[in-house]
């Protein structure tokens, strides 16, 4: 009786290799596609990037001298992850615009149509949002640190913070895709409505803790409130402790909502991206 030998691992077929990199060959034209239509119109991307810079001005000079820390401190301190924070929630909007005019114009038909991986063109959306957004938040960043603010944790905390902040944009650009391809290119404009109560109803400008009981249970289970909240504490930032269970795990629920927006919306994303226009 011959002993029994361990058989090799089963190689990796060529044919996956070979779609590997059609997928990623076709998501770089895409990316290459959408950098060509930021510097063909610029003043939209000028307008993107100058936004921020507005909003840390206004609510870091204007509306800060009259908000109260808890538990005391610097307020633009505590003001730096929430708009982090908002920045990434309303990048969900330039996704579901550029979604709907691609639509729109005939775009997404043609992407159909061609010989591409219909994972390239998803791919190639994320990677393209990934950027500029990556560019919002380091052009913030540098506005932060003009008026002052600053982490105290150390690098590594600080970069944590920042891959949270990028994690959640990255499960928003999902629900971008998705109702992109849901809803018509009028309505695309006024994807910021609900956007703003859900930014604003959460720990993003004051503390869930100055707000009424009702009012601050939704805003402490707020998605973006985790991803504040947890960015906040890596950044050793004021006013981010709090005594509930949310606050107390922020950093638990700040990779968990994401996750969870990325199951539920990523398979609705393909499956209407598979079924547009039947």
């Amino acid at each position: 009786m011959t002993p029994l030998t361990a058989l090799p691992a089963p190689a990796i077929p060529k044919s996956r290799i070979a779609s590997l990199r059609w997928i990623v060959a076709d998501a770089g034209v895409l990316l290459r596609r959408n950098l060509v239509h930021w510097t063909r119109k610029p003043f939209v991307l000028v307008y993107s990037l100058f936004w921020p810079i507005m909003v840390v001005l206004i609510f870091g000079f204007i509306f800060g001298s009259a908000m109260k820390v808890p538990g005391g401190g610097d307020y633009r301190q505590f003001l730096m992850p929430g708009l982090f924070g908002q920045t990434m929630l309303f990048g969900a909007v330039t996704t579901l615009t550029i979604v709907t005019n691609d639509v729109a114009r005939g775009v997404t038909d043609r992407f159909r149509s061609m010989p591409m991986s219909s994972a390239a063109v998803v791919l190639g959306r994320n990677f393209a949002d990934m950027f500029h957004s990556a560019v919002e938040l380091f052009l913030l960043v540098l506005c932060g640190l003009a008026i002052g603010w600053r982490w105290h944790h150390g690098p590594a905390q600080a970069l944590a913070a920042f891959g949270l902040l990028l994690l959640l944009r990255f499960s928003l650009i999902w629900v971008g895709i998705y109702m992109g391809l849901l809803v018509p290119q009028e309505a695309a404009g006024a994807a910021f409505i609900p956007l703003y109560p859900i930014s604003l109803l959460a720990n993003t400008f004051v503390s869930p803790s100055q707000m009424p009981v009702w009012l601050r249970v939704i805003a402490e289970w707020n998605p973006l409130s985790a991803t504040v909240g947890a960015c906040g504490r890596l950044f050793g930032n004021p006013g981010r402790a709090g005594g509930s269970w949310p606050a107390h795990h922020s950093l638990l629920l700040a990779i968990a909502w994401p996750l969870l927006i990325i199951v539920v919306f990523m398979p609705l994303s393909v499956r209407r991206w598979r079924n547009l226009g039947g």
